[in-house]
Protein backbone atom coordinates (compact mmCIF):
# COMPACT_ATOMS: atom_id res chain seq x y z
CA UNK A 1 0.00 0.00 0.00
CA UNK A 2 3.01 2.52 1.15
CA UNK A 3 4.37 1.52 -2.40
CA UNK A 4 1.10 2.60 -4.59
CA UNK A 5 1.00 5.89 -2.37
CA UNK A 6 4.60 6.59 -3.52
CA UNK A 7 3.70 6.23 -6.77
CA UNK A 8 0.84 8.77 -6.91
CA UNK A 9 2.48 11.38 -4.88
CA UNK A 10 5.47 10.52 -7.48
CA UNK A 11 2.80 11.11 -10.56
CA UNK A 12 1.31 14.12 -8.96
CA UNK A 13 4.70 15.97 -8.42
CA UNK A 14 6.18 15.39 -12.22
CA UNK A 15 2.48 15.89 -13.67
CA UNK A 16 1.12 18.93 -11.86
CA UNK A 17 -2.29 18.79 -14.02
CA UNK A 18 -2.64 15.08 -13.62
CA UNK A 19 -6.36 14.25 -12.78
CA UNK A 20 -6.94 11.33 -11.28
CA UNK A 21 -9.34 8.88 -12.37
CA UNK A 22 -9.16 5.58 -10.57
CA UNK A 23 -8.23 5.66 -6.56
CA UNK A 24 -11.10 4.16 -5.05
CA UNK A 25 -9.73 0.65 -5.01
CA UNK A 26 -7.12 1.75 -3.19
CA UNK A 27 -9.59 1.95 0.04
CA UNK A 28 -9.19 -2.40 -0.04
CA UNK A 29 -9.00 -4.43 3.70
CA UNK A 30 -5.21 -3.94 3.49
CA UNK A 31 -6.08 -0.19 3.99
CA UNK A 32 -8.28 -0.52 6.14
CA UNK A 33 -6.65 -2.56 8.61
CA UNK A 34 -3.94 -0.47 8.25
CA UNK A 35 -5.53 2.59 9.39
CA UNK A 36 -7.73 0.59 12.32
CA UNK A 37 -4.01 -0.62 13.42
CA UNK A 38 -3.35 3.41 13.75
CA UNK A 39 -6.19 4.48 15.87
CA UNK A 40 -5.59 5.12 19.40
CA UNK A 41 -7.47 3.09 22.17
CA UNK A 42 -9.58 4.61 24.75
CA UNK A 43 -11.21 6.91 22.48
CA UNK A 44 -14.94 7.75 23.15
CA UNK A 45 -17.37 5.96 20.71
CA UNK A 46 -19.53 8.06 18.24
CA UNK A 47 -23.37 7.30 17.41
CA UNK A 48 -22.60 3.74 16.78
CA UNK A 49 -21.06 3.29 20.42
CA UNK A 50 -18.55 0.81 18.88
CA UNK A 51 -14.69 1.23 20.39
CA UNK A 52 -11.53 -0.36 18.65
CA UNK A 53 -11.59 -3.15 20.93
CA UNK A 54 -15.14 -4.39 20.31
CA UNK A 55 -14.13 -3.28 16.21
CA UNK A 56 -11.64 -5.53 16.27
CA UNK A 57 -13.12 -8.88 18.15
CA UNK A 58 -14.48 -9.48 14.33
CA UNK A 59 -12.03 -7.51 12.08
CA UNK A 60 -12.00 -9.41 9.37
CA UNK A 61 -15.94 -9.59 9.15
CA UNK A 62 -16.26 -6.20 9.84
CA UNK A 63 -13.79 -5.21 7.17
CA UNK A 64 -14.88 -7.29 4.62
CA UNK A 65 -18.55 -5.91 5.32
CA UNK A 66 -17.41 -2.68 5.19
CA UNK A 67 -15.63 -2.68 1.48
CA UNK A 68 -18.58 -4.62 0.26
CA UNK A 69 -20.74 -1.96 0.96
CA UNK A 70 -18.25 0.36 -0.78
CA UNK A 71 -18.17 -1.74 -3.57
CA UNK A 72 -21.85 -1.78 -3.96
CA UNK A 73 -21.77 2.04 -3.15
CA UNK A 74 -24.37 1.04 -0.16
CA UNK A 75 -21.66 2.72 2.47
CA UNK A 76 -22.80 5.91 4.17
CA UNK A 77 -21.56 8.06 7.00
CA UNK A 78 -23.56 8.02 10.56
CA UNK A 79 -23.88 10.85 11.56
CA UNK A 80 -20.93 12.67 14.12
CA UNK A 81 -21.85 12.84 17.70
CA UNK A 82 -21.69 16.40 19.10
CA UNK A 83 -20.47 17.00 22.42
CA UNK A 84 -19.35 19.94 24.29
CA UNK A 85 -15.89 20.34 26.06
CA UNK A 86 -14.95 22.98 28.50
CA UNK A 87 -12.45 25.79 27.30
CA UNK A 88 -9.80 26.69 29.21
CA UNK A 89 -9.76 30.09 30.33
CA UNK A 90 -13.04 30.72 29.27
CA UNK A 91 -16.80 29.67 30.46
CA UNK A 92 -17.35 28.83 27.28
CA UNK A 93 -17.52 25.07 25.29
CA UNK A 94 -15.93 23.80 22.72
CA UNK A 95 -17.65 21.82 20.29
CA UNK A 96 -16.25 18.66 19.37
CA UNK A 97 -17.48 15.71 16.65
CA UNK A 98 -16.77 11.90 17.41
CA UNK A 99 -17.05 9.89 13.98
CA UNK A 100 -19.05 6.68 14.40
CA UNK A 101 -15.94 4.14 14.08
CA UNK A 102 -16.22 2.73 10.73
CA UNK A 103 -16.23 5.77 9.55
CA UNK A 104 -13.44 7.32 11.42
CA UNK A 105 -11.09 4.27 9.13
CA UNK A 106 -12.65 5.48 5.89
CA UNK A 107 -11.69 9.00 6.29
CA UNK A 108 -8.24 8.21 7.35
CA UNK A 109 -7.60 5.75 3.80
CA UNK A 110 -9.48 8.81 2.29
CA UNK A 111 -6.53 10.87 4.43
CA UNK A 112 -3.71 9.10 2.87
CA UNK A 113 -4.89 8.93 -0.75
CA UNK A 114 -5.52 13.14 -0.41
CA UNK A 115 -2.65 13.57 1.17
CA UNK A 116 -0.43 11.49 -1.40
CA UNK A 117 -1.55 13.83 -3.85
CA UNK A 118 -1.82 16.79 -2.58
CA UNK A 119 1.59 16.91 -0.59
CA UNK A 120 2.89 17.94 -4.02
CA UNK A 121 0.66 20.75 -4.75
CA UNK A 122 0.83 22.65 -1.06
CA UNK A 123 3.20 25.72 -1.67
CA UNK A 124 5.85 26.29 1.14
CA UNK A 125 4.23 28.76 3.17
CA UNK A 126 1.35 26.16 4.51
CA UNK A 127 2.49 24.17 7.64
CA UNK A 128 -1.26 23.03 9.59
CA UNK A 129 -0.88 18.91 9.80
CA UNK A 130 0.99 17.78 7.29
CA UNK A 131 3.91 15.61 7.47
CA UNK A 132 7.27 16.67 9.01
CA UNK A 133 5.96 20.26 9.33
CA UNK A 134 5.46 21.61 12.74
CA UNK A 135 4.12 24.52 14.29
CA UNK A 136 7.96 25.22 15.49
CA UNK A 137 8.70 24.86 11.76
CA UNK A 138 6.24 27.83 10.70
CA UNK A 139 7.89 29.95 13.56
CA UNK A 140 11.49 29.61 12.47
CA UNK A 141 10.27 30.44 8.99
CA UNK A 142 8.55 33.03 10.59
CA UNK A 143 11.28 34.68 12.50
CA UNK A 144 13.51 34.60 9.10
CA UNK A 145 10.73 36.34 7.42
CA UNK A 146 10.51 39.08 9.72
CA UNK A 147 14.34 39.36 10.68
CA UNK A 148 14.58 40.67 7.24
CA UNK A 149 15.13 44.49 7.35
CA UNK A 150 12.92 45.31 5.01
CA UNK A 151 9.65 43.71 6.37
CA UNK A 152 7.59 46.11 8.68
CA UNK A 153 3.90 45.64 8.39
CA UNK A 154 2.31 42.40 9.41
CA UNK A 155 -1.37 41.62 9.02
CA UNK A 156 -2.76 39.37 11.53
CA UNK A 157 -5.51 37.10 10.32
CA UNK A 158 -8.18 35.39 12.05
CA UNK A 159 -10.99 33.47 9.98
CA UNK A 160 -14.13 33.20 11.74
CA UNK A 161 -15.03 29.80 12.17
CA UNK A 162 -13.23 28.63 9.51
CA UNK A 163 -14.58 24.92 9.59
CA UNK A 164 -17.84 25.50 10.37
CA UNK A 165 -18.10 27.53 7.38
CA UNK A 166 -16.08 26.04 4.47
CA UNK A 167 -18.39 25.86 1.48
CA UNK A 168 -18.67 22.52 0.16
CA UNK A 169 -19.74 23.43 -2.83
CA UNK A 170 -16.34 25.12 -3.34
CA UNK A 171 -14.63 22.83 -1.74
CA UNK A 172 -15.83 19.65 -3.89
CA UNK A 173 -14.66 22.10 -6.98
CA UNK A 174 -11.37 22.30 -5.57
CA UNK A 175 -10.93 18.44 -5.20
CA UNK A 176 -11.80 18.33 -8.67
CA UNK A 177 -9.16 19.74 -10.08
CA UNK A 178 -7.14 16.84 -9.10
CA UNK A 179 -9.59 14.04 -8.80
CA UNK A 180 -12.21 13.00 -10.85
CA UNK A 181 -12.76 9.45 -9.51
CA UNK A 182 -16.49 9.76 -8.69
CA UNK A 183 -16.49 6.62 -6.11
CA UNK A 184 -14.30 8.93 -4.14
CA UNK A 185 -15.82 11.82 -4.95
CA UNK A 186 -19.14 10.24 -3.75
CA UNK A 187 -17.59 9.19 -0.75
CA UNK A 188 -16.11 12.70 0.73
CA UNK A 189 -19.40 14.25 -0.41
CA UNK A 190 -21.54 12.19 1.36
CA UNK A 191 -19.35 12.74 4.74
CA UNK A 192 -19.78 16.31 3.82
CA UNK A 193 -23.69 15.66 4.08
CA UNK A 194 -23.55 13.21 7.02
CA UNK A 195 -25.09 15.67 10.05
CA UNK A 196 -24.30 15.56 13.37
CA UNK A 197 -26.26 13.93 16.23
CA UNK A 198 -26.07 16.50 19.80
CA UNK A 199 -28.41 15.49 22.48
CA UNK A 200 -30.56 13.09 20.38
CA UNK A 201 -31.10 15.65 17.90
CA UNK A 202 -30.51 14.91 14.21
CA UNK A 203 -28.79 18.29 12.23
CA UNK A 204 -28.01 18.63 8.50
CA UNK A 205 -24.52 19.76 7.27
CA UNK A 206 -25.06 22.36 4.44
CA UNK A 207 -22.33 24.05 5.21
CA UNK A 208 -18.74 23.05 6.97
CA UNK A 209 -15.88 20.03 7.35
CA UNK A 210 -16.42 16.35 9.14
CA UNK A 211 -16.42 17.82 12.68
CA UNK A 212 -13.32 15.73 14.42
CA UNK A 213 -12.87 14.09 11.55
CA UNK A 214 -9.23 12.65 10.62
CA UNK A 215 -9.88 13.96 7.34
CA UNK A 216 -11.26 17.64 8.71
CA UNK A 217 -7.63 18.73 8.40
CA UNK A 218 -6.81 17.59 4.71
CA UNK A 219 -10.07 19.40 3.28
CA UNK A 220 -9.19 22.49 5.34
CA UNK A 221 -6.03 22.94 3.80
CA UNK A 222 -7.23 22.35 0.51
CA UNK A 223 -9.74 24.73 0.52
CA UNK A 224 -7.37 27.27 2.12
CA UNK A 225 -4.65 26.12 -0.55
CA UNK A 226 -6.55 27.89 -3.40
CA UNK A 227 -8.80 30.39 -1.57
CA UNK A 228 -5.84 31.92 0.50
CA UNK A 229 -1.80 30.38 -0.65
CA UNK A 230 -2.39 30.27 -4.33
CA UNK A 231 -4.38 34.02 -4.75
CA UNK A 232 -1.51 35.68 -2.19
CA UNK A 233 1.31 33.60 -4.07
CA UNK A 234 -0.54 34.34 -7.97
CA UNK A 235 -1.72 37.38 -7.55
CA UNK A 236 -1.28 39.73 -4.32
CA UNK A 237 2.84 39.32 -3.73
CA UNK A 238 2.98 40.22 -7.49
CA UNK A 239 0.71 43.18 -7.24
CA UNK A 240 3.09 44.71 -4.25
CA UNK A 241 5.69 47.26 -4.43
CA UNK A 242 7.58 45.82 -2.34
CA UNK A 243 8.35 42.62 -0.57
CA UNK A 244 5.95 40.07 0.74
CA UNK A 245 5.11 36.95 2.93
CA UNK A 246 2.78 34.60 4.45
CA UNK A 247 3.11 31.76 6.90
CA UNK A 248 -0.29 29.44 7.32
CA UNK A 249 -1.06 27.19 9.95
CA UNK A 250 -4.28 25.50 9.15
CA UNK A 251 -6.74 28.82 9.34
CA UNK A 252 -3.84 30.67 11.35
CA UNK A 253 -2.01 33.09 9.26
CA UNK A 254 0.11 35.94 9.08
CA UNK A 255 1.34 38.31 6.33
CA UNK A 256 4.26 40.27 6.13
CA UNK A 257 4.99 43.47 4.19
CA UNK A 258 7.43 46.09 3.11
CA UNK A 259 5.14 48.83 3.02
CA UNK A 260 2.19 49.80 4.66
CA UNK A 261 0.11 50.36 1.59
CA UNK A 262 0.96 46.62 0.37
CA UNK A 263 -0.93 45.83 3.89
CA UNK A 264 -3.95 47.93 3.94
CA UNK A 265 -4.66 47.01 0.29
CA UNK A 266 -4.36 43.25 1.16
CA UNK A 267 -6.45 43.84 4.06
CA UNK A 268 -9.34 45.08 2.12
CA UNK A 269 -8.58 42.51 -0.56
CA UNK A 270 -8.58 39.75 1.85
CA UNK A 271 -12.15 40.69 2.83
CA UNK A 272 -13.71 40.66 -0.18
CA UNK A 273 -11.60 37.27 -1.27
CA UNK A 274 -12.97 35.67 1.82
CA UNK A 275 -16.71 36.46 1.32
CA UNK A 276 -16.23 34.46 -2.50
CA UNK A 277 -15.90 31.38 -0.23
CA UNK A 278 -18.46 31.75 2.50
CA UNK A 279 -15.58 32.85 5.01
CA UNK A 280 -15.52 36.00 6.83
CA UNK A 281 -12.43 37.60 8.71
CA UNK A 282 -12.93 37.92 12.70
CA UNK A 283 -12.99 41.60 12.96
CA UNK A 284 -11.90 42.04 15.98
CA UNK A 285 -8.98 39.35 16.59
CA UNK A 286 -7.81 40.80 12.61
CA UNK A 287 -5.27 43.98 12.50
CA UNK A 288 -2.29 45.36 10.79
CA UNK A 289 0.77 45.78 12.83
CA UNK A 290 3.90 48.11 12.88
CA UNK A 291 6.96 46.72 13.73
CA UNK A 292 10.76 47.44 13.94
CA UNK A 293 10.47 50.99 15.08
CA UNK A 294 13.14 53.10 15.77
CA UNK A 295 14.63 52.58 19.23
CA UNK A 296 15.37 56.16 19.46
CA UNK A 297 11.81 57.14 18.01
CA UNK A 298 8.84 58.17 20.72
CA UNK A 299 6.06 58.32 17.97
CA UNK A 300 3.52 56.37 17.54
CA UNK A 301 4.64 54.44 14.48
CA UNK A 302 4.11 54.99 11.35
CA UNK A 303 0.72 55.29 9.67
CA UNK A 304 -0.59 55.74 13.20
CA UNK A 305 -0.50 51.89 13.42
CA UNK A 306 1.71 52.19 16.40
CA UNK A 307 3.96 49.69 17.16
CA UNK A 308 2.49 46.42 18.80
CA UNK A 309 2.53 42.68 18.86
CA UNK A 310 0.50 40.00 17.35
CA UNK A 311 0.07 35.96 18.52
CA UNK A 312 0.46 33.21 16.62
CA UNK A 313 0.76 29.61 17.25
CA UNK A 314 -0.06 30.09 21.30
CA UNK A 315 3.30 32.88 21.09
CA UNK A 316 2.78 36.40 21.29
CA UNK A 317 5.67 37.89 19.54
CA UNK A 318 7.18 41.23 19.99
CA UNK A 319 10.01 43.62 19.12
CA UNK A 320 13.20 43.45 22.13
CA UNK A 321 16.71 44.01 22.30
CA UNK A 322 18.63 40.34 22.82
CA UNK A 323 21.57 40.41 25.33
CA UNK A 324 24.03 41.89 23.24
CA UNK A 325 21.99 44.70 22.39
CA UNK A 326 20.66 43.47 19.27
CA UNK A 327 16.81 44.30 17.82
CA UNK A 328 15.05 41.69 16.47
CA UNK A 329 11.39 40.04 16.98
CA UNK A 330 11.18 37.84 20.41
CA UNK A 331 8.49 35.49 21.13
CA UNK A 332 6.90 34.52 24.83
CA UNK A 333 3.92 32.48 26.10
CA UNK A 334 0.92 34.55 24.83
CA UNK A 335 -1.51 35.54 28.24
CA UNK A 336 -4.38 33.59 26.76
CA UNK A 337 -2.42 30.00 26.61
CA UNK A 338 -0.37 30.76 30.00
CA UNK A 339 -3.91 31.36 31.60
CA UNK A 340 -5.17 27.80 29.87
CA UNK A 341 -2.24 26.24 30.08
CA UNK A 342 -2.20 26.84 34.17
CA UNK A 343 -6.05 26.39 34.47
CA UNK A 344 -5.93 22.71 32.48
CA UNK A 345 -2.85 22.23 35.16
CA UNK A 346 -4.99 23.16 38.48
CA UNK A 347 -8.40 21.59 37.28
CA UNK A 348 -5.98 18.48 36.78
CA UNK A 349 -4.93 18.70 40.31
CA UNK A 350 -7.60 19.33 42.14
CA UNK A 351 -9.72 16.30 40.86
CA UNK A 352 -6.29 13.94 40.59
CA UNK A 353 -5.17 14.90 44.42
CA UNK A 354 -6.08 12.13 45.59
CA UNK A 355 -3.80 9.72 43.63
CA UNK A 356 -1.08 8.03 45.27
CA UNK A 357 1.82 10.77 45.38
CA UNK A 358 4.25 8.77 43.30
CA UNK A 359 1.64 8.08 40.57
CA UNK A 360 0.21 11.70 40.72
CA UNK A 361 3.92 13.63 40.60
CA UNK A 362 4.39 11.20 37.44
CA UNK A 363 1.92 11.82 35.23
CA UNK A 364 2.15 15.66 36.68
CA UNK A 365 5.83 15.81 35.24
CA UNK A 366 4.67 14.68 31.98
CA UNK A 367 2.08 17.16 31.73
CA UNK A 368 4.52 19.79 32.65
CA UNK A 369 7.29 18.33 30.62
CA UNK A 370 4.79 18.99 27.20
CA UNK A 371 4.42 22.26 28.11
CA UNK A 372 7.97 23.03 28.11
CA UNK A 373 8.94 20.96 25.22
CA UNK A 374 5.94 23.53 22.99
CA UNK A 375 6.99 26.40 24.58
CA UNK A 376 10.07 26.03 25.50
CA UNK A 377 11.99 27.96 22.86
CA UNK A 378 14.25 30.66 22.20
CA UNK A 379 13.77 34.09 24.26
CA UNK A 380 11.24 32.18 26.30
CA UNK A 381 12.52 30.75 29.34
CA UNK A 382 11.75 33.08 31.76
CA UNK A 383 8.14 32.84 30.86
CA UNK A 384 8.32 29.00 31.34
CA UNK A 385 9.96 28.91 34.63
CA UNK A 386 7.10 31.08 35.50
CA UNK A 387 4.69 28.43 34.37
CA UNK A 388 6.94 25.95 36.74
CA UNK A 389 6.11 27.91 39.83
CA UNK A 390 3.12 28.56 39.23
CA UNK A 391 2.42 24.81 39.35
CA UNK A 392 4.22 24.09 41.84
CA UNK A 393 2.57 26.62 44.14
CA UNK A 394 -0.54 25.00 42.89
CA UNK A 395 0.38 21.26 43.77
CA UNK A 396 1.64 23.37 47.49
CA UNK A 397 -2.01 24.69 47.83
CA UNK A 398 -3.70 21.62 46.52
CA UNK A 399 -2.01 18.42 47.84
CA UNK A 400 -2.11 20.73 51.74
CA UNK A 401 -6.27 20.01 51.34
CA UNK A 402 -6.04 16.38 50.93
CA UNK A 403 -6.39 16.15 54.72
CA UNK A 404 -7.95 18.15 57.37
CA UNK A 405 -4.18 18.69 58.40
CA UNK A 406 -1.60 20.77 56.37
CA UNK A 407 0.39 18.24 54.95
CA UNK A 408 3.58 20.24 54.35
CA UNK A 409 5.42 23.61 55.20
CA UNK A 410 7.64 24.86 52.53
CA UNK A 411 10.78 23.43 53.99
CA UNK A 412 8.59 19.74 53.57
CA UNK A 413 7.56 21.12 50.15
CA UNK A 414 10.97 21.46 49.06
CA UNK A 415 12.04 18.38 50.33
CA UNK A 416 9.01 16.57 48.67
CA UNK A 417 10.15 18.23 44.97
CA UNK A 418 13.74 17.00 45.20
CA UNK A 419 12.59 13.86 45.65
CA UNK A 420 9.68 14.36 42.86
CA UNK A 421 11.41 16.98 40.58
CA UNK A 422 9.58 18.91 38.23
CA UNK A 423 11.18 19.83 34.29
CA UNK A 424 13.35 23.20 34.45
CA UNK A 425 12.95 25.74 31.89
CA UNK A 426 15.41 25.45 29.23
CA UNK A 427 15.59 25.68 25.36
CA UNK A 428 13.94 23.15 23.93
CA UNK A 429 13.64 24.40 20.27
CA UNK A 430 16.15 27.30 18.82
CA UNK A 431 13.66 29.44 17.02
CA UNK A 432 16.68 32.46 16.06
CA UNK A 433 18.51 30.28 14.08
CA UNK A 434 21.03 32.38 12.02
CA UNK A 435 22.41 29.66 9.30
CA UNK A 436 19.57 28.22 8.65
CA UNK A 437 18.11 28.51 5.49
CA UNK A 438 14.48 28.37 4.10
CA UNK A 439 14.01 28.68 0.54
CA UNK A 440 10.49 30.50 0.51
CA UNK A 441 11.88 33.30 2.07
CA UNK A 442 15.23 34.09 0.29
Amino acid sequence: METKLTRIAEIAKIRPKERFTSLAHLINEEMIKECHKEMKRKKAPGVDNITKGEYEIRLDDNVNDLINRMKRQAYKPQPVKRVYIPKAGSEKKRPLGIPAYEDKLVQASLAKILNAIYEQDFLECSFGFRPNRSCHDALKVLDKILDKREIRYVVDVDIRGFFDHVDQQWLMKFIEHRIVDANILRIIARFLKAGVIEAGIAYDTPEGTPQGGVISPILGNIYLHYVLDLWFEKKVRKSCRGKSYMVRYADDSVYCFEYEEDAKEFYLKMITRLKTFNLEVAEEKTKIISIKKDSNDDSDGEGGLGVSSFDFLGFTHYEGSSKSGVRRIMRKTSKKKYRASLLRCKEWIKTNRHMATKDFMKKLKIKVLGHCRYYGITDNNATVSNFIDEVKRLIYKWLNRRSQCKSFSWDKFNLFLKKYPLPRAKTYVRIFDPGAGYSYVM
